[in-house]
This record gives structure tokens, C-alpha cells and sequence, in this order.
């Protein structure tokens, strides 16, 4: 049966099979590609992980989850984290508007006027891209993740006019002091896009990698505590919205890189799981010694 002569005969039967049955399953049907790496283990970790979200999301319905947090808070690690836990789909305004753009949409065409003369996009518009964005089959499948959206009590309104509910609202919380320590250690790699920090996260001893990295304009203290003055007054603003599932999560639990991203992911999994479902209430009980 292992020839490939057999298995054509066989596959042919399959396709004409599942062609004849899928119909009836549209609505619960979800498809799950099989070949996502060339490593056995890799990919079969992947499936196993895409399988396990969307059993969860057919049950229980999509997460839908706003995160929030400074620079330097760690919430690109963090959401990375979120992505690959849940199965959502990470929505960036940043990169919305630079793909709309990009497409020449009317949104992207709206926004390009404003971004070209170096105005800020009007809420509007933002709003009627992510609206379009939440609205496409995949994120309604699979669930979303608004990252650093809404930043003002005005944008907070607008996707509360729009009928835009999240599960959770997740506060990143993090002393300024550790963020000018965070944020001026940090430094780009141009080639691979990843981001170093040369205390908490040094990149690899390798003479090349080191020559190329860069330390952004954006990353220095002045900066930073400009933007951080912005950041404080934006999250004022909007966390009175999503008081009832708003969880502040600490941000710096650990001095050690490793051991504080895996207490706040555990906690962030606490937080989106108390959120969606409420917090859990048991009774537990065994004899002496068990």
C-alpha cells in the first residue's frame, strides 16, 4: 500500500469522500495545514497547538483581548506568547494602516493624506480599519488581540459605538525607572528584525551581529520620557472604560529575563481565562496524609 502508485489510487478516493461530507459540517469545519515545518517535532508541536485553540474557540467562542503597556514593557514578548497560546490574530494599528496604505484601499487612501503632511490619522479612519479588520473571516474564527488599541478615552468610545467588546483588557505595569533601564539598553538587528537588550537579553557573541546592531533614536532616556508622559495620561483616559475586565498585570516580577516572562505569561493565561469564563470556585477535600 506504501507505493506510490497505491497511495495516488488511495488519495483519489479521499478527496472525492471528504468533498462529499464537508458540506455538512460547514460551520464547525476548520482547516489545519499539516505541513508547517521541516522539523517532525516542530511541526507536530505547531498542529497539536493550532488543534487545542480551535477545539477551545468552537466551545467556548474566540477570545478577544486588548493589551496594554508602555515601552519597554514587554508586551511584544508578551503577545507573541497570547498568538501562540490562543490561536487569535494579532491586530497592530501601526501595521494596519501601513498595509492599507500599501493596498491603496479608501481607508489606506484617507489615511495617506494625513500621514504624508505628518498629521495624525483621524479616529475615524483608524476605527473603520480595524472594524474591517475584525470583520474578516479569519478573525472571526480565530479570535483577536488589539495591540496598544484604544490609546484614547476618545478611541475607547468609538469601537464601544461600534459594538467592539473585548474579554479582557491586560495593563502591563512596569515603574518607569525599570523602563528607561530597559528601553536604553536595547538594540536593533537590522537583518533578522529582532531586538536585543545588552543587560536582560544580550544578543549572540558573534562579531557580525554585534557590528550591525543599532540603537534607536527612540531609545533614549529623553525620549523615552516624553513618549512614557503621553503613555500615562492615554491609559488615564481609557481604563475607567473596561474597569469590569481590566487586569493589571506587574510587569517586572523577576531581575532574571527568562523567570519574569513566564510569570507574567502565566499570569496574562490566568487573567484572560478569569475574564472569559469567571473566576473559578471549588471545594477540595482528602483525608489525612493524601
Amino acid at each position: 500500500d506504501d507505493t506510490e502508485e497505491a497511495l495516488r489510487t488511495r488519495l483519489v478516493t479521499y478527496h472525492k469522500n471528504v468533498e462529499g461530507i464537508v458540506g455538512f459540517y460547514e460551520p464547525i469545519l476548520r482547516h489545519v495545514r499539516g505541513q508547517q515545518s521541516e522539523d517532525y517535532k516542530t511541526n507536530v508541536a505547531t498542529i497539536r497547538r493550532q488543534i487545542g485553540s480551535m477545539i477551545d474557540n468552537l466551545r467556548n467562542g474566540p477570545p478577544h483581548v486588548i493589551i496594554s503597556g508602555a515601552p519597554g514593557s514587554g508586551k511584544g514578548t508578551q503577545c507573541e506568547f497570547i498568538v501562540q497560546k490562543y490561536g487569535v490574530v494579532h491586530i497592530s494599528t501601526g501595521d494596519l494602516l501601513r498595509d492599507e496604505v500599501k493596498r491603496g484601499t479608501p481607508l489606506g487612501k484617507k489615511a495617506h493624506e494625513f500621514m504624508s503632511k505628518g498629521e495624525l490619522v483621524p479616529d475615524d479612519v483608524v476605527i473603520g480599519m480595524v472594524k474591517n479588520k475584525l470583520d474578516e473571516p479569519e478573525v472571526r474564527e480565530c479570535g483577536w488581540l488589539l495591540d496598544g488599541f484604544p490609546r484614547t478615552a476618545a478611541q475607547a468610545m468609538a469601537l464601544e459605538k461600534e459594538g467592539i467588546h473585548a474579554d479582557a483588557f491586560l495593563l502591563l505595569d512596569v515603574p518607569d525607572s525599570v523602563l528607561v533601564e530597559r528601553i536604553t539598553g536595547r538594540r536593533s538587528d537590522p537583518v533578522t528584525g529582532k531586538i536585543y537588550h545588552m543587560k536582560f537579553n544580550p544578543p549572540p557573541n558573534d562579531p557580525e551581529v554585534l557590528a550591525r546592531l543599532i540603537h534607536r533614536k527612540d531609545d533614549t532616556e529623553e525620549a523615552l520620557r516624553t513618549r512614557l508622559v503621553t503613555y500615562h495620561k492615554n491609559v488615564e483616559g481609557i481604563v475607567g472604560s473596561y474597569e469590569p475586565i481590566l487586569r493589571d498585570i506587574n510587569g517586572q516580577q523577576s531581575e532574571d529575563y527568562k523567570t519574569n516572562v513566564a510569570t507574567i505569561r502565566a499570569e496574562i493565561e490566568a487573567a484572560i481565562m478569569s475574564c472569559k469564563y469567571g473566576p473559578p470556585q471549588l471545594v477540595i477535600s482528602g483525608a489525612p496524609g493524601s
